[in-house]
């Protein structure tokens, strides 16, 4: 009689993420807070690291050599100073803004800092209870559940200005 051999721990043998055991989502939304790009990085890397991917996958019209005449801006915070020739390289006008100026600018102005969106853009996210706390083993189930969300605010966002007849 043969002797049956069995994995040893087979949860060692399913492929980890790249990323550390904390996940962060870095989003780029447009002026309304519909996602245009997602990248997932560990929690210990800073987010100005990834501008130049997160740039790269962004989503584009389908009849894109029509608008590269347009002028694309991107507001980035305090944390990308530096980093303004990768928005350049992409296309895109940065225009980013120091710490103290855009509090000078609320307490004078009252206005709202358009990175606001993108807070707004993480709390939609957040709404997702399997997303939030990430139980996903491998990147690309997390990667595909992020996209879902994605598309489901994407169309909340959608139905709101085009409500159905």
């Amino acid at each position: 009689m043969e002797k049956r051999h069995w994995r040893k721990n087979l949860p060692e043998q399913t492929q980890q993420t790249e990323v550390s055991k904390e996940a962060k989502k870095n989003l780029l939304v447009d002026a309304v807070g519909i996602p245009l790009s997602i990248v997932v990085t560990g929690a210990n890397r800073h987010d100005a690291a990834v501008l130049d991917e997160l740039l790269k996958e962004r989503m584009k019209p389908l009849d894109f050599e029509h608008y590269e005449h347009i002028t694309q801006n991107v507001c980035l915070d305090a944390g990308y100073v530096g980093k303004a020739d990768v928005a350049s390289r992409h296309g895109m006008v940065p225009h980013i803004r120091p710490r103290g100026e855009e509090k000078k600018a609320i307490e004078l102005h009252g206005f709202r800092p358009k990175r606001w969106i993108v807070e707004v853009a993480h709390s939609w996210f957040n709404r997702f209870r399997k997303i939030h706390v990430r139980y996903e083993k491998t990147a690309c189930a997390y990667n595909a559940l992020l996209y879902l969300a994605a598309m489901m605010i994407t169309m909340n966002k959608i139905m709101a200005i085009y409500p159905p007849l």
